[in-house]
């Protein structure tokens, strides 16, 4: 068996699917190991755009399984809308979608508990995506959460569900407007609809071990919003780097060939946090308008700025990358010359990595390299030397910065627009 992992190495919203909807082509089973619907991927495929938020991207390809693992946390109504919407666009998804029966649940109550919180934090709030994915982590951690499995047994479903509204009413008191009756009849119909999509996810991954299946693993969200090793508190709920994969998926250490990082050529962001390359001016207008960064879930602008390395050698030491992508080399087509961002220096001293705390973070000196552009588009190009000659001395500079070989580069949405090394 043979096992690729696909990583965001910034902040999210790198363009993973792509690559992801390339590579799903040659294997025989994707897989999702953390996260819920707070994730977004898009990809153009044969002319449609297709919005991927739990569903893994390898549906696009016909011939491939998919499973949404334990590490997940699972809304099932977007689920069952989101399937819906791929097959108005005439994607047949029937027998290719799983979830195990050991992922969590997220339910309405979780949704409404999370924009509270938000409310909670007031100027400090996190900037979620109030799709519930924190309080059913939280609930996960406390013990309280509720398993896909559980939903299969009425009795047990209905008195853990009536005990996790009755905790939360307690802390919340009138400001929660939640009818837990409404949300258990919901699911009498969803209980049956849902139950063709359940599986023990260990005999399924040991079949496709036994079998030697290429496997692919699609990351979500990326490194800098990893519970333990992103800007924390302003990260998301999961390990989004390969220690969520080992955790997420039963696939074994052993079986992992490959750990692809993906890096966006410049730096985006959505919602609050540390950003120190950030271009709060023309700059910053530039790539959020070129590269129309709004987020695939919440239709919020990106925040954007030139790219740090000192992130993606960070992201590199922490998921140990044996290849990059890059990608959206094409949005900087039209500048005259391009900052990357190459080491950090707090109070006169130079930082010897990415530093833990926030606050540090906020008021870092960052070191600049400039480089020149190339005035000249991309998106034409099929090989690497299709590509003017200081965009190539961009990769090559990135490549050479970070120590791992940049094999896929970018230059549009379309499948067709991805160069490979």
């Amino acid at each position: 068996m043979s096992v690729t992992v696909c990583l965001g190495s910034q902040f999210g919203d790198e363009g993973k699917g792509k690559l992801v909807d390339i590579l799903a082509n040659n294997v025989s089973l994707c897989c999702r190991a953390q996260g819920g619907n707070n994730a977004g991927h898009t990809i153009v495929a044969n002319g449609k755009t297709f919005d991927f938020h739990i569903l893994p991207s390898g549906l696009v390809n016909p011939k491939c399984i998919n499973l949404v693992g334990s590490g997940c946390v699972v809304h099932v109504p977007s689920f069952f809308k989101e399937l819906e919407a791929l097959e108005v666009h005439g994607l047949d998804t029937t027998d290719r979608i799983y979830i195990s029966d050991r992922a969590h649940v997220v339910f309405d109550l979780h949704q409404l508990v999370d924009g509270l919180e938000e409310v909670e934090l007031a100027s400090s709030f996190i900037g979620t995506t109030r799709k519930g994915i924190g309080p059913t982590y939280s609930t996960k951690m406390t013990r309280s959460g509720i398993r896909v499995a559980d939903l299969f047994n009425e009795e047990v479903f209905e008195s853990k569900l009536r005990r996790l509204a009755y905790s939360f009413q307690k802390r919340f008191g009138d400001l929660l407007q939640y009818d837990v009756d409404q949300e258990i009849s919901k699911y009498k119909e969803l209980r049956e609809k849902l139950k063709p999509f359940v599986v023990d996810q260990i005999p399924l991954l040991n079949s496709a071990k036994a079998e030697n299946m290429k496997i692919l693993v699609e990351g979500a969200n990326a490194i800098m919003l990893d519970i333990d090793y992103g800007t924390y508190p302003f990260v998301t709920s999961s390990n989004t780097g390969l220690g969520g994969v080992l955790t997420g998926l039963s696939l074994g250490w052993r079986s992992i060939k490959e750990v692809i990082g993906v890096v966006k050529a410049y730096t985006t962001r959505v919602g609050s946090g540390p950003f120190p390359t950030e271009q709060l001016n023309e700059i910053g207008e530039k790539l959020q308008t070129v590269g129309r960064e709004v987020g695939v879930t919440t239709g919020r602008k990106r925040r954007c700025g030139w790219l740090d390395l000192v992130i993606i050698k960070y992201s590199h030491d922490v998921n140990d990358y044996t290849s990059l992508n890059l990608t959206k080399l094409d949005v900087l087509d039209d500048f005259a010359e391009i900052k990357v961002a190459v080491g950090y220096s707090f109070e006169g001293k130079m930082l010897e990595s990415f530093p833990a705390n926030p606050e540090t973070l906020t008021k870092v000196d960052v070191m600049y390299k400039t480089l020149p552009g190339w005035k000249k588009p991309t998106t034409g190009a099929k090989s690497f030397y299709d590509l003017p000659v200081n965009a190539r001395k961009y990769v090559e500079f990135i490549e050479e910065s970070v120590g791992v070989h940049v094999r896929w580069i970018g230059v549009g949405p379309g499948r067709e627009n991805m160069i490979e090394r």
